[in-house]
């Protein structure tokens, strides 16, 4: 059954980590192969530039990007963890998609190879390239946001687990394996929490908000400041 193997990693995971992997009500489901059609996936990024009215269509791509390749990174991540190896093929991979193109969660809908990382290479490769056409995009910058999206899944679901040393290395291993053209994750531990060394940049200061906790923008003395005074809600 379509999705079967996906329901059983999410029944194994605390409520909390089961976010992204569980397509909320009233979403569409998308497949992700058929975003390879740059139409359909500029109308997801013009739909989503609702939210974001001041902002250019470079800034609103990155921004869903971000959050769309947290959601895509969710199935593979757990299943890795699990020892239940998920499909990251685009032709086994449906978006679901909320309003104003919101990306809310990712289902796979079948089991993969061990190594799920080449599939999710091509997977993400193949929306980078898209994405870079609609927002007049380099892709370098695109392909950071994905390897910390995976990484910071990763993270996520090793600690609601116990298995953060585990999730870590699973982190590099999957990143290698993508082939993405970026540095493998770091890590740093802080007060007691373990947080990922952001390599890129939503963009979302740019569309109004501010700068993420761990944002690579941010001084190096303030960001180690700020994840201080989170790490109680990360141990």
């Amino acid at each position: 059954m379509d999705g079967e193997a996906q329901q059983q990693v999410v029944a194994a995971l605390p409520p909390a980590a089961a976010y992204g992997l569980v397509a909320p009500p009233g979403t569409t489901p998308v497949a992700v192969r058929d975003l390879a059609d740059r139409d359909r996936l500029a109308g997801l990024v013009a739909a989503h530039a609702a939210l974001y009215p001041h902002a250019s269509v470079g800034v609103v791509t990155t921004i869903w990007w971000y959050l769309a390749s947290a959601v895509l990174a969710g199935p593979p991540a757990a299943g890795a963890l699990a020892g239940v190896p998920l499909s990251a093929d685009a032709g086994d991979l449906d978006l679901h998609v909320g309003p104003a193109g919101m990306p809310a969660a990712a289902v796979s809908r079948r089991l993969g190879p061990d190594d799920a990382g080449p599939a999710l290479g091509a997977t993400f490769g193949l929306l980078v390239d898209g994405l870079c056409a609609v927002g007049g995009l380099r892709p370098r910058p695109l392909w950071a946001l994905a390897a910390d999206s995976l990484a910071t899944r990763l993270l996520a679901l090793g600690r609601a687990q116990g298995r953060l040393a585990r999730a870590t290395t699973l982190a590099r291993e999957l990143v290698a394996s993508t082939g993405a053209p970026v540095p493998l994750p770091r890590f740093v531990d802080v007060a007691g929490a373990r947080f990922l060394v952001r390599s890129s940049c939503c963009l979302l200061y740019r569309a109004g908000g501010d700068l993420c906790t761990s944002c690579p923008r941010r001084p190096a003395d303030q960001r180690r400041d700020l994840l201080e005074r989170a790490a109680p809600g990360f141990r």
